[in-house]
């Protein structure tokens, strides 16, 4: 969304307005990954963000981490 709006550097603004959102309109937080390809963190915890994103893919991970 930043992009879109051409505001460079203001994806942290961005996520913070969509975090105060009570509505999902935009990308479920458990979906946004690190610039460095690494799970970050998730108000669920790190391993139901892992489960969601295995479950979205189609695989049946063994069990919630």
């Amino acid at each position: 969304m930043a992009e879109q709006l051409r505001c460079k550097g203001g994806q942290r603004a961005v996520g913070a307005a969509n975090g105060k959102n009570p509505i999902a309109i935009v990308v479920p937080c458990h979906r946004v990954i690190g610039s460095d390809g690494r799970l970050t963190g998730y108000a669920g915890g790190l391993g139901r963000k892992q489960w969601l994103l295995a479950h979205e893919a189609g695989e049946v991970p063994l069990a919630l981490i």
